[in-house]
């Protein structure tokens, strides 16, 4: 063989070592990633093969599959979706899927090796989908799907002693089984959802963080009472009336000017929620120690999940004295979802401790077995405010239900504490503000509920935007339909 062919003959079988080699590589090595690869058409496939599990509800599914005509034998279909919409999230053959729907994809596709039978392994098969049971009364819920109606808000309810999300709302919502399939129908579905200005896929309960108003003015009143600033929610505060803040002269009034907020205890002052008073206290104690306060409850946490990761809620840092003051009554760059703030009536509520927010009970294998179970789990160090200011800011909470700013939360045979909040917002507060009700609610057997709503925009006059007419009638319900 002369050179020039025995250096081709070379090349080429060098060529094909490492074809042979690429392709090992590829059918070996690579083979799982794209097997999983979500633009390999045997995903969707696979996934909508057989009928996947389902999320349900005090026991019941709120999800389902039909036939299709397609390649993809089925979709995904959905009891009340607007209802759970911000619970499910939702599963499309276009579009893919988010929340629980996500989260839970492998165990509702029967992909999850935890779910498979020895049998299912050796022949490669797939297991039948699992089911997510979730936490969520379904009274709570559509108690407070009703009562927000037409409104743009969100609330959410939670049961201190455990953690478990009873309700979580929010509206506008939207009917995932409207683009689960991949008919044209399923198209122009997905959308008109994306087109809608009022943003229905947004999940107000948990991805929302906004201005938190007075309701913020807890977190404070909580900070006072556990840096010894004040013994109890009685003791006079020594607060001027206007305030001025510090190195500034700009003077802060109370929205009720003749509210008895000079001096006024941490009680008068939530009752009749003075500005005055909780800016006051806010510059006195500093940011730092505010916002010490305010992380025990979870703000500033980036990684509260639920599983569904939620938004982070803000105490900004960085302040003067008079931004530190006005950050004390829920106003310049603080943010919360509605989540956080149920979080800060719970732990009031439930003696300090401050549990996990959860929405998923158990997980179940196709056969209802349980594969995972979810308890209780403490937030953080579990203690969020000593027993001590828990029970003096219940007392206070009461009092601005009996006889404050939040007597649309009143209801028959039960306790119940609120705090009420009108966040401004937009330049020169030139937006409708948001009204805001943070509350809790005890029957006489000892069980609790905690709930915070948030409405956005309630279409009322500005004059006429407040906690206790928007939010608090929200909150009533949540609680009554909780403990009844």
């Amino acid at each position: 063989m002369n050179k020039p062919l025995r250096r081709a003959s070379v090349f080429c079988l060098a060529l094909i070592l490492a074809l042979m080699g690429w392709a090992t590589w590829i059918q070996g090595a690579k083979a799982s990633d794209f097997m999983g690869d979500p633009h390999n058409p045997r995903v969707a496939i696979g996934k909508y093969a057989a009928p996947l599990g389902n999320i349900l509800v005090d026991g019941e599914p709120v999800t389902g599959s039909a036939a299709t005509p397609s390649t993809l034998t089925y979709k995904r279909t959905y009891k009340d979706g607007p209802l759970y919409a911000p619970v499910t999230g939702f599963t499309s053959q276009i579009f893919g899927s988010n929340q629980l729907e996500s989260l839970y994809g492998d165990l509702l596709d029967g992909s999850d090796g935890r779910l498979q039978s020895p049998a299912d392994a050796v022949l490669h098969r797939r297991a039948k989908g699992g089911d997510v049971a979730t936490t969520i009364d379904a009274a709570v819920q559509k108690a407070g799907y009703r009562a927000l109606g037409d409104k743009k808000g969100a609330a959410v309810a939670l049961d201190p002693k455990t953690g478990r999300i009873l309700g979580m709302v929010s509206t506008p919502s939207y009917d995932p089984g409207k683009f689960a399939g991949s008919a044209t129908a399923d198209q122009q579905g997905w959308q008109a959802m994306a087109k809608d200005a009022d943003q229905p896929n947004v999940n107000r309960a948990l991805r929302q963080a906004l201005p938190p108003g007075s309701t913020f003015k807890l977190v404070v009143a909580a900070a006072a009472l556990e840096n010894g600033l004040y013994s109890s929610v009685d003791e006079p505060t020594d607060s001027p009336d206007p305030y001025t803040l510090p190195h500034t002269r700009t003077t802060l009034r109370n929205e009720n000017a003749s509210a008895p907020c000079k001096n006024a205890t941490l009680r008068t002052a939530l009752q009749y929620s003075c500005n005055t008073v909780f800016a006051k206290i806010a510059a006195q104690l500093g940011q730092d120690k505010v916002a010490a306060q305010a992380e025990k409850f979870g703000f500033n946490d980036g990684k509260v999940d639920v599983p569904v990761r939620a938004a982070k809620s803000v105490y900004p840092k960085d302040m003067d004295s008079a931004q530190t003051a006005l950050s004390g009554i829920g106003q310049f760059n603080d943010q919360a979802t509605p989540l956080q703030m149920a979080m800060v009536a719970s732990a009031i509520a439930d003696g300090g401790e401050l549990k996990s927010p959860q929405l998923v009970d158990k997980l179940t294998d196709g056969g209802g077995n349980t594969v995972q179970q979810y308890g209780p789990k403490t937030y953080r160090d579990g203690r969020a405010v000593s027993a001590h200011t828990a029970a003096q800011l219940r007392s206070a909470m009461q009092t601005v239900v009996d006889k404050g700013t939040g007597s649309g939360a009143k209801i028959g045979g039960l306790t119940v504490g609120g705090k009420t909040g009108t966040a401004q917002h937009g330049v020169d507060n030139s937006g409708t503000p948001y009204a805001w009700f943070v509350s809790y609610a005890q029957n006489g057997a000892g069980r609790q509920v905690a709930v915070a709503v948030m409405v956005e925009d309630g279409h009322a006059a500005r004059n006429e935007v407040s906690g206790n007419g928007l939010a608090a009638p929200v909150a009533r319900a949540m609680m009554k339909a909780a403990l009844s």
